[in-house]
Formats: C-alpha cells, sequence, structure tokens
C-alpha cells in the first residue's frame, strides 16, 4: 500500500518524493545543508521547488559543494563559469546572491555564531508542528517576516519573508506536512 503523502508532493519524480519523505519538515541541524538550502530556496524565486530540486547536484558541483569560503572569494571568472553553466539556474542576480550569502554567512560565523543557532533560536531549538488545512500553508508568517528583515539587515539576498517561509519549512524549523500524510508529527 502506498502511504498517504502531501498534496504537493510529485509522485512521479522520485527526487521530489524523497525530498518528501526524508527532508522537508525533518528538523536540520548540519551547517553546510542549511547554507545550501538558503541559497537553493532564493535560486527557486520566480520557478517551482521542483525545478531546482532536480538541479541539485549540479549546485552541489558548481558552487563547491555550497562551501562559504570558497564562494565568498568567487570573482569575475567563476561568475561567468556559473552564468555559462545549464546545470544550474543562470540568473546573474541569483549567483551573485549566493556569493554575497556566503559572505554574509561568514561575517555571522566571526561574530561567534553559526545559521544552527540564528534560525532555530527563533523557535527555541524546537520546529513548529502547524495543523493547516491539507494544501492551505501560507506563504509566509509573521516569524518568516522577521526572519526576512534581519536576514536581509545582515546582508543576506534573496530572502524575503515567502522564500524564508518555505525555507522553515525545507529545514523543519516548520512541519507543515498534511494532517494525513504519514510524515505528520505532533
Amino acid at each position: 500500500m502506498t502511504p498517504i503523502r502531501c498534496t504537493w508532493a510529485n509522485m512521479a519524480n522520485p527526487r521530489y518524493v524523497q525530498y518528501h519523505d526524508e527532508e522537508w519538515g525533518v528538523p536540520c541541524h548540519d551547517e553546510n545543508r542549511l547554507f545550501e538550502m538558503l541559497n537553493l530556496e532564493g535560486a527557486q524565486a520566480g520557478l517551482s521547488w521542483e525545478t531546482i530540486l532536480n538541479k541539485r547536484e549540479n549546485y552541489r558541483l558548481a558552487f563547491d559543494g555550497w562551501d562559504a569560503e570558497k564562494i565568498a572569494c568567487y570573482g569575475p571568472d567563476k561568475v561567468a563559469e556559473l552564468l555559462a553553466n545549464a546545470g544550474i539556474v543562470r540568473n546573474r542576480l541569483k549567483v551573485a546572491a549566493a556569493i554575497t550569502n556566503a559572505q554574509a554567512y561568514l561575517r555571522l560565523r566571526a561574530e561567534g555564531s553559526s545559521l544552527d543557532q540564528y534560525l532555530w533560536g527563533f523557535v527555541g531549538g524546537e520546529p513548529i508542528v502547524n495543523s493547516f488545512p491539507n494544501g492551505e500553508r501560507p506563504a509566509k508568517t509573521e516569524l518568516s517576516d522577521r526572519i526576512s528583515k534581519d536576514l536581509a539587515k545582515r546582508g543576506f539576498k534573496f530572502v524575503g519573508s515567502t522564500i524564508i517561509y518555505a525555507y522553515m519549512q525545507g529545514i523543519g524549523m516548520v512541519n507543515d506536512h498534511d494532517m494525513a500524510c504519514f510524515c505528520r508529527t505532533g
């Protein structure tokens, strides 16, 4: 018997099913993945998450495994290489945002913090488990508004409230699985 999943999960795409089952709504404390997901959610702006998810491995290769120290030093030659890479979304602003985000992330670390400490501090270290009717999740919340503004103030780019709410879902700060979904907890 096929388990019941969230209505948004594209059952025809094994990557999407795996992402739904193993990542979305699951609390993440891995710094590298937190940084990766922040940038991938920004890359999604104006596109579908499935498009980005299908290019995820290409992004990892193109952006040096999401090594922030390397990305922060990217110059014009690397930017040109990225903009010529058909395996990622070739948008100059989104590529520039990844570099800017790496620099902002390194400043956060230099202050003695981490994405894990910073982000999870907004929810007291525990995920918010919502009970929205199936398929009726909000695009943003008061909390995503607050985090978005703070990230922007810290120099991060492509961190609007809608992007941040999707990020919060993706890294498990909020669990918005449908009530009938087998991944539902709480």
